[in-house]
């Protein structure tokens, strides 16, 4: 009788293994637990309980906890910013993360403050996170202490395409650096740009790099611009860009060119001029944009290539572009 007793206990208890049943006073999985964190100031006993409950309201609160009383603590700085780079690959590779938790993670590792925490913030902007997580981690970049702008300079210069466009976007788009840095970022951008590798396009880049360079005027990257130009020059004349590349690249030897540039675009107009003459035939736009470029620059080796449109059949408007471009250069 018993011993019928007992195997029918034991096939109770097989059978709440298998099936996944457990008696009734057995303890709640730990992760629908709630812990109470309050007197907990050990970091690790606290961080064992975050990945244990990771994605739950103490999960978040731990991370709030660990910013606080983890300052200069290099173990838990290394293990948020592990944490955060393996959600960013996860979710790069297309497995779904919780939002909230990285947004905690951003906002403990900015509170941390550690420059080592560089390399996961930005691991963030190319991850393809909707951009109000992107917006976090760029507020983080900008306030963590530390060489900003040789990191993102490094990465620009030794990672993937994708990994330096997005360096590049963040140090021009950080309040972060001055006029000077990001001249210097955009600098270095064109000329990775320019690096010709089998099978890597970095033309967006580039262009995004003549733009900035326009804008700032950054005449250190002037030989740079000179083989951005005779490259999509080439582009153009082949039909693999628009007109407007060309015209951009012209309007960057005006704003950064010196006598060099001049040369170069002296040379252009004069042939521009030559066909005009004997055929009549010339593009206003891209004849618009060498004349006032060569204003902006001032070298009078230009002279006579503008003192020369008065005599073909140019349009006023490229008439008075000239007269105003000779009326600028330096004697």
């Amino acid at each position: 009788m018993f011993k019928y007793a007992g195997l029918i206990t034991l096939m109770f208890l097989l059978s709440a293994f298998l099936y996944g049943e457990a008696p009734s006073d057995a303890e709640p999985p730990a992760s629908a637990v709630s812990i109470d964190i309050t007197h907990i100031n050990d970091t690790d006993v606290l961080w064992g309980h975050f990945l244990q409950n990771p994605d739950s309201e103490t999960g978040q609160n731990i991370l709030s906890k660990l910013s606080i009383i983890g300052k200069r603590n290099r173990q838990v700085i290394d293990n948020l910013n592990n944490y955060l780079m393996g959600r960013n690959l996860l979710f790069k590779s297309g497995t779904a993360v919780d939002y909230t938790v990285v947004s905690s993670c951003i906002s403990a590792i900015m509170e941390l403050g550690d420059s080592s925490s560089y390399p996961a913030l930005f691991s963030v902007l190319y991850a393809g996170y909707p951009e109000v997580i992107a917006s976090e981690a760029h507020g983080a970049l900008d306030v963590i202490r530390g060489n900003l702008l040789q990191f993102l300079m490094n990465v620009i210069e030794n990672n993937p395409p994708d990994e330096k466009f997005a360096a590049f976007r963040a140090g021009i788009n950080s309040q972060r650096l001055t006029i000077s840095e990001r001249g210097r970022l955009a600098e270095r951008a064109l000329e990775q740009g320019l690096a010709i590798e089998e099978n890597i396009d970095l033309s967006a880049m580039r262009y995004s790099a003549v733009s900035t360079l326009t804008q700032l005027r950054w005449t250190r990257a002037n030989a740079l611009a000179i083989r951005h130009y005779y490259r999509v020059q080439s582009d153009f004349l082949q039909s693999a860009v628009p007109k407007e590349r060309f015209i951009d690249a012209i309007n960057c030897l005006g704003a950064l060119g010196n006598s060099d540039a001049a040369l170069v675009l002296g040379l252009q107009l004069g042939l521009i001029n030559a066909r005009t003459e004997t055929t009549g035939t010339f593009d206003p736009d891209i004849t618009m944009a060498i004349v006032r470029a060569l204003g902006l620059i001032g070298y009078n080796a230009a002279f006579d290539h503008l003192l020369y449109i008065s005599n073909l059949s140019y349009p006023e408007e490229i008439q008075a572009a000239a007269r105003e471009a000779v009326a600028r250069l330096k004697w």
